[in-house]
Order: C-alpha cells, then structure tokens, then sequence
C-alpha cells in the first residue's frame, strides 16, 4: 500500500480522475455522491436520536443517550448557540439549517478524503483504465474539496444565499444603500459613489465567494500534496536496499502518521471556518443597529 500511495509526482493523487463520458462522471462526482447520502443518512438519524422521548421517561426523555449523536449534538449547539447566534440574533434558526448543512457535508468530503479509497481502486483496477503506470480512470475517490470546481460552487451557493438575504433584511433600497458606504447621494459626490459602490459588489460578489473557495482548495490540496511527498520518498529508495530504503521509509510512513493528525483537525477547521465566514456575510448585510447590538453582545 505504501508504493501504492507513492509516486514520481505527487500531484496526481489530488487531481480528479475521469470515468463516464468524459467528464460526465468522475471521482470527485462519487465522492460528492456518497458524502450527499452519509450526510443525509446521518441528519436523519441523529435527528432521531435528539428527538424528545414519551413522557413515560420523566426527564430522560430529553437526554441523547447514543455517546456519537451527543457528539454531534454537542457540535450543532456549540455551532448555533456560540459561534451563529451572537452575529444573527433572532435570524439564527432561519439560516441554522442552511449553515448546518455547509458544515456537515464540508467536513464529511474532508474526512472521507483521508480514506485511501482511491488508492484501493489503483490497486483493483483493469488494465484498460491505466495508461502506462498511471491510473487515469476511477468511479470514485480523492477529495472533492481540494477540487476548485467543488469550492467555487459552494462559494456561488454561500455568496446568493447571503446576498439574498441582505436584499430581504433590508430591502432592496437599502441594499443598494448599503453598498454606497455611507457616501451621501448628492450630484457632488456621484463619481465616488459610483466608485464605492463598484468595490462594495465586487466584494459581495467577487472576493468574498473567492475567498471562500480559495481558502477551502489551498488548505486542502496542501495537506494532501505534502502527505504525497513524503510517500514518494519510498517510491525513491525502493529497490536500493534495505540499509537506504527502510529508515527512509520508516521516516516517511511515521511522518505521514503525523501529518494524518493534522489533516484530520484541518478537515474540521476548514468546514467550521467556511461556516463561519458565510455567517459573517450573512451578518454583514443587515441593519447596522442590530449588528452592533450584538457585536457588543458577543
């Protein structure tokens, strides 16, 4: 598994993989396929195990007793009560759902990205999907996230979603008004509202979804190209005897051990920290009354 896992470069074990029909079914689509279903399938099933108990139990209806769903349970609450709720005040249970979802399907792509699945397929795949040595061909496998395609749709989703909202708190009017900065609407001062408000839809529009997306690939892909690095090191000493080739694969291997940490702890930082910018945009756009009041809250 640890050639498997090596190779001469080691960009092709985050680059995606075709299948059907050109592109029309690749590895990242079944990645984003299975990471839909376990989302869904665990929101149902956690959704269960929360729900109120018969009155029959007294107080022990309320308790969650299966010790994964508190845990997630634990999270959603930490989510909606401590990091949401302080920027959107009574709006939260209107956009939990929305950002529940933004979080638990990032970091179920994230998680599952760390599963050598595509490495399992190298290994059991015909000839016919191979060119040469390289596995051009895969149903399923790597990770979506570290797709830019991937992150740049869940950036355009996030960047209407708080768009949209901004319009409906406050009024397309005052939408607009918001993106002039405060400059008042006066014939002297039209080129730089003009101007202001150029930048202020960039930014709505550009930049923050940009950066949603960048944030999200980059830290992906590079965790993923360093894990593929220090596997190529075996790849390289490989037939060279075991005086070079077992501490420079021991190395490789226990620091890939380390790295598999790390990685496990960006996956949730990167969800928890897409989540979190939404929310702020999703904050930014609203009255800016209700918006110190509960800056000052938090």
């Amino acid at each position: 598994m640890s050639l498997v896992l090596a190779a001469e470069n080691p960009v092709g074990h985050v680059v995606n993989h075709a299948f059907a029909g050109g592109w029309t079914w690749s590895a990242h689509i079944g990645m984003l396929v299975l990471s839909a279903l376990i989302t869904i399938g665990i929101g149902l099933w956690l959704a269960a195990q929360v729900a109120t108990g018969p009155e029959s139990q007294g107080n022990d209806r309320y308790v969650t007793r299966n010790p994964f769903a508190h845990m997630l349970e634990v999270i959603a609450v930490y989510l909606r009560d401590q990091v949401v709720e302080p920027m959107l005040g009574a709006r939260t249970a209107a956009f939990m759902p929305f950002l529940w979802t933004l979080f638990f399907f990032i970091l179920v792509n994230n998680l599952l990205g760390l599963l050598p699945i595509l490495e399992v397929v190298d290994l059991l795949a015909p000839k016919g999907w191979y060119h040469g040595e390289h596995l051009l061909y895969s149903p399923i496998g790597g990770t979506a996230t570290q797709n830019l395609a991937v992150t740049g749709t869940l950036a355009v989703i996030a960047c209407v979603t708080f768009n949209l909202a901004g319009i409906r708190e406050l009024g397309l009017r005052g939408y607009i008004s918001h993106h002039t900065g405060g400059v008042p609407l006066k014939p002297g001062f039209y080129p730089i509202v003009a101007l202001v408000f150029m930048i202020e839809m960039i930014g709505d529009f550009v930049i923050k979804p940009g950066a949603l997306a960048i944030r999200l690939f980059a830290n992906m892909t590079a965790g993923h190209i360093l894990l593929a690095t220090l596997f190529m090191f075996v790849k390289m000493v490989a037939g060279k005897g075991l005086l070079l080739g077992a501490p420079v694969t021991l190395a490789s291997c226990l620091g890939a051990f380390a790295i598999y940490f790390l990685e496990i702890f960006v996956a949730f930082l990167q969800a928890f920290v897409f989540m979190f910018l939404t929310s702020v945009f999703i904050s930014l756009l609203s009255h800016h009354a209700e918006h110190e009041e509960h800056a000052h809250a938090h």
